[in-house]
């Protein structure tokens, strides 16, 4: 790489071939665009730019998208490149040379720059985000150039790695037309064809609300202010229980943020909007493919005068497990500071020292802490004393000493009727006059309306709702149906009237009702195998029989959580654009995490799409819009869908912007009943995989046999050149997946090894 010596003009060097082009009376800069097969080989052919970091498997692969950047002071070259064009190993990886012309060195650069990021090349890696750093580094620019400019500058293999939304979204929208969702639905029907209509919202800023009052007063201010309030709140659980009860968690963030300015210019005097915890974070990840903690940062913006509410597990956060006490207080102060208000904090057995935890880190992130006692029994009910009045009243008042803001009483079940409901609110309501109360049911048996009328009569601030269209049953009691009960009453709500998944507490409660039938057992029966238990206490030896116990609270004895070590391994794997919540959500849930990264590594932004699409895929001939981000929108046709080829695979034909793109996808369906060689997964230790494509010479070991770390395995034959598959690891030979003279492509499978103790 050089610079001319004929007015400032510049040469870069591939496979010891110069492109030079002198300048007759302004600056030249020529630059052709190296290429070679996606993740197959070296980034550069050209030994003086190639990349150790990159693997040097040898596999053709088609170019899948071919576009060129032009303008003025741009002239192009070309060489064979166009979609479906196929590169092989062997190709001359020369695919266009760019020339830019200016009246000066850093004009001809910007014009170069401006060139290279309009180029769109899918299907291959290429050169062009190497060549942009040379063309942003400053010694280039302005400066001497020699032969030790690349190794005095390694800072230039520092490269942003391409985003390729389109081409992935048009990826999940093949997947998806071949082979149907890719999130479990809980209902056979399917999405509607007609788009919701969107109510119109009012030009300006929404009204105040119980939001401004919080961040103006704080949490004592705030629950004051709820206190003194003359009517019913209410808090809205659409966003949140209402849809995890009902539609197992599947209310999408895309739907959410279509309806939320309407919420905030009509809803404002509520008392809060629960939008986020409980099964909401790891189920937005899970099986809707998007960041719980972007759901929690759009919604904020659109909605800035409502309180937002979430359930937190107490010491167990937004988890299933146990955490170190750093990661919870972590979690809840990342929350905060991504726009959560109100933290319901519960424990399903009410264990005061998992709660208590969970307040504190609420607490200490400056949010309103509503402690939530978990209700069931029935308190009017004489015979039934294990889970009495003076239980509820005792535990309440462990909770005050602990300094919650507000008290929750949290009906799970739905077990609470108008009778119990009267004796249990106007007995915490004598006792502790200026706490605000608040009372979450379930309308499973129908009686969530009376329950929450009993519980305002007496002396309750607050109650949950749903919207209508999303109340009753197991969601939460209807919105419209408490507004107009309550209308022209001391309890009026100032509102107009109108318009699944389980908890693990109640999933255990499920379990044993089925083991109860599939074993044909009674009451009595199961009472007598259970009587030597006492929950929540530690259970009996015939229980846990030989399994670890632990004492306590079980995050006090773990040691804390390392957010610098997991920080730098998660940038490791994904690159650097982690953010504080990517570290949080890895925290919670790892492994949950990780396939999230890996499922929007391959498909792209698919919160972007719209459910119907996200669900179903489009319909043949069908034309529509995704705005990937604000200012820039895909127009996108579906055009076709091909015959099964020979490896189980469909062409998925698309226009997206005017241009014909074409994806492959497996027809999972064909597949099975194909037989394909199976792949060595990178995430399990001990597969061998094969390193290039060629033929089987020989297998060297045997199963069962003892291997040493870097002991040869077998032996490979491409292109007249034999490779040796050494031992990653030191273990046993399990399986051998292949024989001799067997034809492999890259990745496939050759061994297993477990690894020695």
């Amino acid at each position: 790489l050089t610079k001319g010596t004929h007015g400032g003009g510049l040469s870069i060097f591939h496979n010891m071939t110069s492109s030079f082009s002198p300048l007759l009376s302004s600056p030249l800069l020529s630059s052709p665009l190296l290429s070679s097969p996606l993740l197959s080989s070296p980034l550069l052919s050209s030994p003086l730019l190639s990349s150790p970091l990159l693997s040097s498997r040898l596999v053709s692969s088609p170019l899948q998208v071919f576009r060129s950047g032009e303008g003025m002071g741009i002239r192009l070259d070309s060489a064979s490149a166009f979609p479906g064009a196929v590169i092989s190993p062997h190709y001359d990886s020369l695919l266009v040379k760019v020339i830019a012309s200016g009246k000066d060195m850093s004009t001809a650069a910007a014009k170069m720059h401006r060139a290279l990021s309009e180029f769109r090349v899918r299907g291959v890696k290429t050169n062009i985000p190497f060549l942009q750093n040379v063309l942003s580094n400053h010694q280039f620019l302005h400066s001497t150039v020699d032969t030790q400019f690349i190794d005095e500058n390694q800072n230039l293999f520092v490269m942003k790695p391409v985003q390729n939304r389109a081409q992935k979204l048009l990826h999940y929208l093949g997947h998806v037309m071949v082979n149907g969702p890719t999130t479990p639905i809980p209902v056979k029907a399917k999405p509607s064809s007609i788009d919701p209509v969107i109510p119109t919202v009012p030009m300006g800023d929404p009204s105040l609300g119980f939001r401004d009052v919080l961040l103006r007063e704080g949490p004592e201010g705030f629950a004051k202010a709820v206190r003194a309030h003359p009517g019913l709140l209410l808090m809205d659980t659409t966003f949140r229980d209402a849809h995890q009860s009902l539609l197992a968690t599947r209310v999408r963030t895309h739907d959410l943020k279509k309806i939320a300015p309407y919420v905030s210019h009509n809803f404002n005097n509520l008392f809060s909007l629960e939008n986020w915890g409980g099964a909401t974070f790891d189920v937005a990840m899970r099986f809707l493919y998007e960041c719980p903690w972007k759901r929690l940062q759009e919604l904020r913006t659109l909605v800035p005068n409502v309180p937002f509410q979430m359930l937190l597990r107490g010491a167990n956060a937004v988890g299933y497990t146990n955490y170190p006490d750093n990661a919870v207080f972590k979690f809840c102060e990342v929350a905060k500071e991504n726009g959560m208000d109100i933290f319901r904090v519960f424990d399903s057995l009410n264990y005061l020292p998992n709660m208590i935890l969970g307040m504190e880190a609420a607490g200490r992130a400056g949010g309103v802490v509503e402690a939530a006692i978990s209700y069931t029994g029935d308190v009017s009910d004489p015979m039934r004393q294990k889970y009495s009045l003076a239980y509820y009243v005792k535990l309440t008042e462990e909770l005050m000493k602990a300094g919650t803001h507000v008290l929750c009483i949290k009906d799970m079940a739905g077990l609470l009727k108008p009778e119990s409901s009267r004796i249990l609110i106007s007995a915490l309501r004598d006792r502790y006059p200026d706490v605000p109360i608040h009372v979450h049911t379930h309308d499973t048996a129908g009686a969530g309306v009376a329950a929450m009328l009993a519980c305002a009569e007496a002396g309750a601030d607050v109650v949950d709702v749903a919207v209508d269209s999303m109340a009753g049953m197991t969601s939460q009691p209807s919105m419209g149906a408490m507004v107009a009960c309550t209308k022209g009453t001391k309890l009026d709500t100032g509102m107009c009237p109108g318009g699944q998944v389980v908890t693990p507490s109640s999933k255990i409660v499920g379990d044993l009702a089925q083991f109860m039938v599939q074993n044909n057992l009674t009451r009595e029966e199961c009472l007598r195998w259970l009587s030597p238990l006492s929950p929540p206490h530690s259970p009996p030896s015939q229980v846990l029989k030989s399994l670890p116990r632990i004492e306590g609270r079980p995050g006090a004895t773990l040691p804390p959580l390392d957010f610098d070590a997991l920080e730098a391994g998660l940038r490791l794997l994904h690159g650097d654009d982690i953010t504080e919540e990517d570290v949080m959500s890895a925290a919670m849930y790892p492994k949950v995490f990780q396939e999230y990264k890996e499922f929007t590594g391959s498909f792209g932004p698919v919160d972007c799409l719209s459910t119907r699409l996200f669900l179903d895929g489009p319909k043949i001939a069908e034309e529509f819009q995704v705005e990937i981000e604000r200012g820039k929108t895909l127009h996108i046709k579906a055009l076709a869908v091909g015959d099964l080829n020979k490896t189980g695979q469909r062409g998925v034909f698309f226009e997206l912007n005017g241009q014909l793109r074409s994806v492959l996808v497996k027809d999972n369906v064909a597949m099975k009943e194909m037989k394909f060689h199976p792949k060595a997964l990178k995430s399990v230790r001990g597969q061998v995989g094969a390193p290039m494509p060629g033929k089987v010479i020989e297998v060297k070991v045997e199963p069962g046999q003892k291997v040493e770390k870097g002991q040869p395995l077998c032996v490979l034959s491409a292109m007249k050149m034999e490779t040796v598959v050494n031992s990653p690891l030191t273990g046993v030979v399990t399986v051998i997946h292949v024989n001799t003279d067997n034809s492999l492509e890259g990745d496939d499978l050759i061994l297993e090894i477990t690894a020695e103790e």
